[in-house]
């Protein structure tokens, strides 16, 4: 299933929908929006790689997927128990 937040054209729209993520207090929706939010930074990470970008940017792309992975498990594991 495509997303249609997979289009970085601005910079920042990974982050807006990391803070989305990360904010999410919808049981429901929380796993959604973290794969959203992991898409657009992939998506972002892999247009790095062909335009550059910042040193800035690329760790916090690294500290944002690091956190998404850790919130999605943590979710998960709630779920679970």
């Amino acid at each position: 299933m495509e997303t249609p937040y997979l289009s970085c054209s601005i910079p920042a729209d990974w982050k807006v929908l990391y803070r989305a993520a990360i904010v999410e207090t919808n049981r429901s929706l929380i796993l959604q929006k973290v794969s959203t939010a992991e898409a657009a930074a992939l998506a972002r990470q892999r247009e790095l790689l062909y335009r550059g970008g910042t040193q800035e940017e690329k760790e916090s792309l690294e500290d944002a997927l690091y956190a998404l992975r850790a919130f999605r498990t943590a979710v998960q594991n709630a779920q679970a128990a």
